[in-house]
């Protein structure tokens, strides 16, 4: 059962403590920033405490008819997140504030003018039950702000689908269907069950129950099933469907091998052209290009939109969700921040002037709109903007507020877009992250995890952190970082795997690019990264010759067979040729600790569930056993994951991290 309880139910002695409280810590903050005590000098950089703190507010939104505005706030440093809704005309009025105990707020959607449904989470276990079985469950609930009522739903990790905006009281979920199959496949051909809930009654009528041959579906804003995808055992194809709206069956209009690399996805339907699809695709290319796709021909028709240097990441649906919810209105790609190409002038329009007014605009997105699109709730974030949000109504553009209003954004550090060339000639493009001061500056090279991910650097709380305390930080966008076409991606495991060889390299030839562009100091270098990173970094710790004075490795993959036997039998096509050749093939830092030659920093989470503790013990008694230098550091109650990682987490790993970058990183610290 959950226990919520809305603060106007409190009694009048609990709820004056509790709005004391609040007032208490915002007339503190309030006198701070008017003290000038949370701007960042030369010689006095921001406590750690600030960059631990998570984000003060997030998620905001405007309801349909725009007379209410919505978002999660975390009032005080070790809290839950709370839902706070204001009268749009009025920011400054007190607000309807909701809690859940003993669950967590995760997140929330506006359902109507009136009605909210809250995404909720609770901690059910103390240790994880195995690799990708982590200690929390997920629930739904349903906020009447009008009746100030909730309703509990009863249904257990749900997945919302779609909010039909056409359909009051009327949503789409899914849920896993056989968990067992699921992890064999994509998550796109994992089956899931889908049914429509009432919002009124709570029940749920079931829509689709998925299987193999057609897993997943997506709906499009009247709640019609347009899209499948679905999986052919017999052949090892993935199969793609298409449902026009007075189609009763489906039809199959495409199928691509298991074993092939190239990208095929769906991104939604063109409203301007019967029965024709935009995909993402390669269709032979090395980089992905934007597509139009016949249904009826079922084949690939015009190229919309494609590059040479980088892939297209996908597209930008219409900011008038409540009206247009399925319009596509700009194709996106990345380099130096994400851009967009728009096909509908209006919305150019309005990204533009939104883009010209909001200060150090980087990337700017339109999280919500009312009906009547008199109310825009904008969202700013970037180097020197941890994120903001605006308020864009009666022609003017009023701040909300920031994720982090205890930053200056003058006083954050510049982010760079660079690239270099590894050894062997490949370029390697990177983001660097400047502090304050003279040029050669100590550095640390902080590769991301993943590793076959895409990162685009904007604002990274871990860089400005090192970065505010002296330090350049180098994130190399190494071979295996997807956004970069076919060829760089493959080569870190298509010829067996390239871990803690090629894309080590790419990594050190960036720090040997820096110190030859004068911006690095070659003495004063260090690594640290997590997961995949954390990796990285011990590997580094054990190479010859020595780049590094030393390394800090965050829930780090200590024994690659240990990784890959966690998966290894729910792997199968080019996932398994990927990360079969990737991590058996690559060198293995258990088997190297013979060879490390610089102290070590190890920090993991005592329930990581991607990368389980089992990691840091084995990798503990190896180096102990060695006498090799090295400090080890748990964080109790932290998954791998981010948001699992609360106030008391982050503010254990910084000063750990900053201390042993001071005081024991190589022979008078870095």
């Amino acid at each position: 059962m959950v226990g919520f309880f809305l603060l106007k139910y409190l009694s009048l002695n609990a709820k004056t403590i509790f709005l004391k409280k609040m007032k208490k810590y915002f007339l503190i903050l309030i006198a701070l920033i008017s003290t000038n005590l949370l701007a960042k000098v030369d010689h006095d950089p921001y406590p750690l405490s600030y960059f631990a703190l998570r984000d003060i507010i997030s998620q905001v939104n405007v309801s349909p008819d725009g007379k209410h505005l919505a978002m999660m706030k975390i009032a005080t440093k070790e809290g839950d997140p709370v839902l706070e809704i204001y009268e749009t005309n009025d920011l400054s009025k007190e607000p309807f504030r909701v809690n859940a105990d003993p669950m967590e707020i995760m997140g929330y959607s506006w359902i109507g003018n009136d009605n909210v449904l809250l995404s909720l989470r609770q901690k059910v276990r103390d240790k994880i039950e195995g690799f990708n079985e982590g200690v929390y469950e997920g629930k739904l609930a349903k906020l009447d702000i009008r009746k100030e009522k909730i309703k509990e739903f009863r249904v257990l990790n749900p997945r919302v689908e779609n909010l039909l905006p056409f359909k009051p009281n009327k949503v789409i979920l899914s849920f896993n269907a056989d968990s067992a199959v699921n992890m064999r496949l994509p998550r796109q051909f994992r089956p899931r069950q889908y049914y429509e809930l009432d919002l009124k009654s709570g029940r749920k009528k079931l829509i689709i129950n998925g299987k193999i041959s057609l897993a997943t579906i997506v709906f499009d804003g009247h709640g019609n099933p347009r899209i499948g995808y679905g999986f052919d055992q017999k052949n090892g194809e993935y199969v793609y469907y298409y449902r026009g709206i007075k189609d009763e069956k489906w039809e199959e209009i495409h199928r691509q091998s298991e074993d092939s690399f190239e990208n095929f996805q769906i991104q939604g339907i063109d409203q301007e052209a019967a029965d024709t699809l935009f995909v993402v695709a390669h269709n032979g290319r090395d980089k992905q290009a934007l597509w139009t796709f016949d249904t009826r021909k079922k084949d690939f028709g015009e190229m919309v939109y494609a590059r040479n240097d980088v892939d297209v990441i996908g597209v930008r649906g219409h900011s008038d969700r409540w009206n247009k919810p399925d319009e596509v209105v700009a194709v996106s790609y990345a380099t130096d921040k994400p851009y967009y190409e728009y096909f509908d002038a209006e919305e150019a329009k309005l990204y533009a002037l939104l883009e010209k007014s909001i200060p150090n605009s980087h990337y700017v997105q339109i999280t919500s709109r009312s009906k009547d699109n008199e109310a825009i709730v904008a969202y700013n974030s970037g180097p020197q903007d941890p994120g903001t949000y605006y308020l864009l109504q009666d022609n003017k553009l009023k701040e909300i507020g920031s994720k982090q209003p205890s930053f200056e954004h003058d006083q954050l550090a510049e982010v760079k877009y660079i690239k270099y060339k590894a050894r062997d000639g490949k370029t390697i493009p990177a983001y660097i992250t400047i502090p304050n001061g003279e040029a050669p500056f100590p550095t640390i090279v902080m590769p991301h995890g993943g590793p076959f991910v895409q990162e685009v650097v904007g604002y990274d709380k871990w860089a400005q952190l090192l970065a505010s305390r002296g330090y350049l930080v180098l994130q190399p966008q190494y071979r295996g970082s997807k956004g970069y076409g076919l060829e760089f991606y493959k080569s870190a495991f298509i010829k067996g795997g390239q871990g803690g060889k090629a894309m080590q390299d790419d990594k050190d030839d960036g720090v040997k690019y820096l110190i030859e562009e004068g911006l690095s100091d070659k003495d004063r270098v260090a690594m640290f990264g997590w997961s995949y990173g954390g990796y990285a970094a011990l590997i580094a710790a054990s190479r010859t010759p020595q780049l590094y004075q030393c390394v800090v490795a965050g829930a780090a993959v200590t024994d690659n067979m240990l990784q890959v036997n966690f998966y290894r039998d729910q792997m199968r096509g080019a996932g398994k040729i990927e990360q079969e050749n990737m991590w058996m093939d690559s060198l293995s830092p258990i088997k190297e600790v013979d060879k490390v030659n610089i102290p070590v920093l190890l920090i993991h989470g005592s329930v990581d569930q991607r990368v389980p503790p089992r990691h840091a013990k084995d990798y503990l008694e190896v180096i102990e056993k060695a006498g090799k230098p090295y400090k080890y550091v748990e964080l109790e109650g932290a998954d791998h994951f981010y948001n699992t990682l609360f106030y008391r987490h982050q503010l254990k790993f910084f000063k750990a991290m900053i201390d042993y970058l001071k005081n024991d990183c190589g022979p008078e610290g870095l």
